[in-house]
């Protein structure tokens, strides 16, 4: 694993604890470090299509990032997606992150035909390699599909002593008359974090903290209710870019009383109470506690090299923490395409992971038309069409 040293200046300047960089550099300057860095080689004549929201682009640094890739030979194309995209190739590679589409296209028709039109370009251009697939990034945005995935981890990786914590899925208000029942039966203990459905968005941030059975009468479906893990006010966001992942500390929620007691439902906003320069008074400690062991290096490779297979995603992140009781690596989130704020060397890793799976897919050779691997929609693409 590679640990974060400090964040690289020329993506969005967000600070890791404890650390800081001054953001007075040049473009030029700050892409010099990057040329410097990249082992990626030369691509000249790629083409590499990005279809990103605003917030997303200008988080990513998208134009710094054109420029970087021009300096390689390869050019960056913004897709405009109520455009045609047969006009706007062709690609070798896109890049996305269409969540925005993905969950509007449940109610919004023209959002389906949006999502609609870039699946049939997909289709009718199997050489296009997406990264990542449409279906991987579906099911991340549903919290009921991503905790299963997250729950059966300690299976897979029971030799690493990697958990995530019991959780609870309510579907309904239905659901509510039994749900102290179903707690107890399901393994759950006060506190409990409760967390939207949907993993996008600004409203998956606000999530509560429950201390006991008459704060149940806060929250409201669909949500996933999940034991609470006293961690020591410490998160670790693991980011992965292909076959390369980076750790950066970050502040989380302080510790609280096991068990239920007669507290008020705290409601918080989870990007406020673990962005680098957050003072939140929930992330203070109340007490004096030693410092917790890092993740082992060889675990979190473990989770990441599992998640990948797990996930078929190149381009994800995993909050991780280590429960103070029993120094446990626990998983208690995945996130699609994060802004891998406080990662060194970004860029070249990013245009290191396209130049290779572009090289795979040229040794592979082109998938048949009607082949598997011509659809990268319905799952079962091969590794060079998923950007694996």
């Amino acid at each position: 694993m590679e640990r974060s040293e400090a964040p690289t200046p020329d993506i969005p300047l967000s600070l890791s604890r404890a650390r800081a960089v001054s953001p007075s550099l040049s473009l030029s300057d700050r892409l010099r470090g990057h040329l410097a860095a990249s082992h990626s080689g030369q691509m000249s004549g790629r083409r590499v299509g990005f279809c990103l929201s605003d917030k997303k682009r200008r988080r990513m640094n998208l134009d710094a990032f054109a420029v970087f890739c021009e300096g390689h030979g390869v050019e960056v194309v913004e897709i405009d997606l109520t455009q045609p995209l047969v006009h706007q190739g062709p690609f070798d590679i896109i890049v996305h992150k269409l969540s925005d589409v993905i969950v509007d296209a449940e109610h919004d028709s023209q959002s389906q035909q949006v999502l609609a039109n870039f699946q049939s370009y997909v289709s009718a251009h199997p050489s296009t390699v997406l990264l990542d697939p449409l279906p991987a990034m579906t099911q991340l945005l549903d919290r009921f599909a991503s905790y299963q995935i997250m729950s059966e981890l300690h299976k897979s990786l029971r030799d690493w002593s990697i958990c995530s914590p019991p959780y609870l899925e309510i579907h309904s208000a239905g659901d509510l008359p039994s749900i102290q029942q179903t707690l107890m039966t399901q393994g759950l203990s006060f506190p409990l974090i409760c967390k939207t459905r949907v993993a996008h968005g600004s409203l998956s941030h606000e999530m509560s903290l429950i201390f006991s059975a008459g704060g149940l009468a806060d929250i409201r479906p669909p949500c996933v209710l999940q034991s609470f893990v006293n961690h020591g006010a410490v998160l670790h966001k693991v980011f992965v870019v292909g076959d390369r992942h980076f750790c950066v500390e970050r502040p989380s929620l302080k510790n609280f009383p096991s068990g239920p007691c007669e507290r008020k439902t705290i409601f918080f906003n989870s990007h406020q109470v673990s962005k680098p320069e957050s003072n939140s008074d929930l992330t203070a400690l109340d007490e004096q506690m030693p410092c917790l062991p890092p993740p082992s290096s060889e675990a979190v490779a473990a989770l990441v090299r599992e998640l990948r297979v797990q996930l078929g995603m190149a381009l994800f992140g995993v909050d991780v923490i280590v429960s103070i009781h029993t120094h446990t690596l626990t998983v208690i989130d995945i996130n699609i395409f994060p802004g891998y704020e406080g990662v060194p060397q970004f860029f070249s890793s990013l245009l290191s992971h396209i130049k290779s799976v572009l090289d795979k897919q040229a040794s592979a050779g082109p998938p048949a038309a009607d082949s598997p691997e011509s659809s990268q929609t319905t799952g079962g693409p091969s590794a060079a069409t998923t950007g694996l």
